[in-house]
């Protein structure tokens, strides 16, 4: 399992109107249902280099959401771009420990877990992505059209679902642990 960039930084109005305001019950379900079956999770974190960004390391939106975050002995995957897998450990850690299927779900939807996805996926993971514990914001198009998050956190799940991944919600995931 792989929690990807639920961090504090998230709640900052500057990101905007965001959709799927039960993303984090649904991952911390998640999370909690696959330590008590006694699977691996691999938790990521954004250290983002922009200078304005509220993801910055030194900054406090880089900690990371309460209840989220490693416990024990789980790994912390740092990154600095929208996937997990480039300039990290993911991919090596993950063949080590012999994983050939991977859950993600986290921030953004259309930027850091549709890259992990698509990446994950053309490096030959099993990937599933659980939606209703994904979440993503508004943004702002070309034409200064606003496309609310709803749209966009569709539509990358279903260009996921067509040919990088398995999208489900999480009642599926807890009952696939039974």
């Amino acid at each position: 399992m792989i929690p990807i960039d639920i961090q504090q930084a998230f709640d900052n109005p500057r990101w905007g109107r965001r959709n799927n305001p039960s993303m984090e019950r649904h991952a911390l379900a998640l999370i909690a249902a696959w330590r008590d079956a006694g699977r691996p999770v691999v938790h990521v974190k954004h250290n983002s280099v922009e200078p304005d960004s509220t993801l910055r390391p030194e900054r406090l939106g880089n900690a990371f959401k309460s209840g989220f975050g490693p416990q024990g002995e789980e790994p912390l995957i740092e990154k600095t771009v929208n996937t997990a897998f480039i300039g990290t450990s993911l991919e090596d850690d993950l063949r080590r420990e012999d994983i050939e299927q991977v859950v993600i779900f986290g921030f953004t939807t259309d930027k850091c877990v549709s890259s992990t996805a698509r990446a994950g996926a053309n490096l030959g993971f099993e990937v599933v992505v659980v939606a209703d514990a994904c979440a993503t914001f508004d943004l702002q198009a070309r034409d200064r059209q606003t496309i609310p998050a709803e749209v966009i956190h569709r539509v990358h799940l279903t260009t996921l679902h067509a040919e990088f991944a398995r999208v489900v919600d999480s009642p599926a995931v807890l009952s696939a642990l039974g």
